[in-house]
C-alpha cells in the first residue's frame, strides 16, 4: 500500500474510531453539558422577546374576540361558512404567531358518503394552529381541553369533537364521532394519544381508527399527515431547540407559548401522504401500523432536512415482481 493511501486509511479511521482509551463517560457528560447550556441560551429571558409575545397574544385575543360572534352564526346557519372560517382562524393565528407553514402533497378530496380522516402526529399545541388553517376539517380533542381557558374558545371555533376515553363513555363518543363523518365533516386525529418531545413518532392506538374500519354507513379515507417544526429564526431546528416546539410532559402551557411567541419566526412544514383505503387493510391494528410507519418516516426525513415527499405503506408499496407485498400483519 503507497503511503498516501495508508495516511487516508489512518486519518479516516481517526475520524470514525476514536484513539484507544478514550472516556466514552466524560465525551457524553461533555457533549449533554454543551446541549444544555445552548438550550438555556435559547430560552434565555430577552425584553424584546417579552415585548414580541405580549403583542402577538393580544392581536391573537382580539382577533378570537371579532371571530367568536362570527362564527356562532355560521355555525347556526347550513353551508360550509364555518368550515372556511375556521381555516381562517387559523391561519391567522399562524400569521400573527409568526409561524409560517409549507405544505407538501395535496390534501385528500372527501367524496359523497367517504370523508376524511387525517392522521397526524402530535408535538405541541402550535400543531392545532398549522393543521387548522390548512385542513379544512374539525379536531378531535381530549375532554380536559374543553375546561382550559381561552384554549377552551379557540377549540369551539374548530368545532372540535372532544372524548373522554372513559369506557362508560366510549360507545356515545364514537356515535358522536361517526355522525360527524356521516354529515360530511372530515376529522383531524392524533392516534399517538398524547404529544411526543418532537423527535419520535410515539406508536400509534389503533383504538382510535374504530371509527375508520368498523363504522357503519361510513367509510372515510384515511390521509397520515407528517407535521414538523424545522425552522427557527431562520435556521435549521436542532436537537436543543426541539423543547421551544414540543409541549409535553408537565410543561407550563403558558410558558411555553410564551416562549414560542417571542421568537422572531418559525417554520412548520406539513407533509400530506398518500390517502389509504380502510378497506385494503385486514384490522385497524394493521392500519394504525402503516399509518404511523408512513408518519415516522415522512418526520425522520423533515427533521433531517432530506428531501421529503409523500409516501405509502411498505405494505402497499409493490414488489419486484410488481404485485403488492402483503403487509406485516397478514405474514404474521
Amino acid at each position: 500500500m503507497s503511503p498516501r493511501r495508508l495516511a487516508t486509511r489512518r486519518f479516516r479511521t481517526a475520524l470514525i474510531r476514536p484513539p484507544a482509551g478514550t472516556d466514552w463517560r466524560a465525551r457524553l457528560a461533555a457533549h449533554e453539558a454543551e446541549l444544555a447550556a445552548d438550550y438555556r441560551e435559547a430560552r434565555a429571558p430577552s425584553a424584546w422577546r417579552a415585548v414580541r409575545a405580549v403583542r402577538r397574544l393580544l392581536l391573537m385575543l382580539l382577533w378570537t374576540l371579532a371571530c367568536i360572534p362570527v362564527q356562532a352564526v355560521l355555525i347556526a346557519a347550513p353551508g360550509r361558512g364555518k368550515v372556511v372560517l375556521a381555516r381562517v382562524y387559523h391561519a391567522v393565528l399562524c400569521r400573527i404567531g409568526g409561524i409560517r407553514v409549507r405544505v407538501i402533497g395535496e390534501p385528500a378530496r372527501p367524496a359523497p358518503g367517504r370523508p376524511v380522516l387525517f392522521l397526524s402526529n402530535h408535538q405541541s399545541w402550535a400543531d392545532i394552529l398549522v393543521l387548522g388553517g390548512r385542513l379544512e376539517a374539525c379536531f378531535v380533542s381530549k375532554a380536559e381541553i374543553g375546561s382550559w381557558p381561552l384554549v377552551r374558545t379557540v377549540a369551539r371555533l374548530g368545532r372540535t369533537v372532544y372524548v373522554s376515553r372513559r369506557r362508560g363513555d366510549t360507545a356515545r363518543e364514537r356515535d358522536e364521532l361517526v355522525s360527524r363523518l356521516a354529515a360530511g365533516d372530515s376529522l383531524i386525529l392524533f392516534p399517538e394519544g398524547t404529544t411526543s418531545d418532537g423527535v419520535r413518532v410515539l406508536p400509534f392506538r389503533s383504538a382510535f381508527l374504530s371509527i375508520a374500519v368498523d363504522a357503519e354507513g361510513v367509510t372515510p379515507i384515511v390521509q397520515p399527515v407528517s407535521i414538523v417544526f424545522d425552522r427557527l429564526d431562520g435556521l435549521p431546528v436542532t436537537r436543543p431547540h426541539r423543547p421551544h416546539f414540543a409541549w409535553y410532559g408537565a410543561m407550563d402551557i403558558a410558558r411555553h407559548a410564551f416562549t414560542l411567541l417571542g421568537r422572531r419566526s418559525s417554520r412548520a412544514t406539513i407533509l400530506l401522504h398518500h390517502p389509504l383505503d380502510p378497506a385494503a387493510f385486514p384490522s385497524r391494528k394493521a392500519l394504525a401500523e402503516a399509518a404511523w410507519e408512513v408518519v415516522d418516516r415522512g418526520c425522520a426525513a423533515l427533521r433531517q432536512g432530506r428531501r421529503a415527499v409523500p409516501l405509502l405503506p411498505s405494505a402497499l408499496q409493490p414488489n419486484d415482481h410488481g404485485t403488492d407485498s402483503p403487509s406485516r400483519a397478514q405474514a404474521a
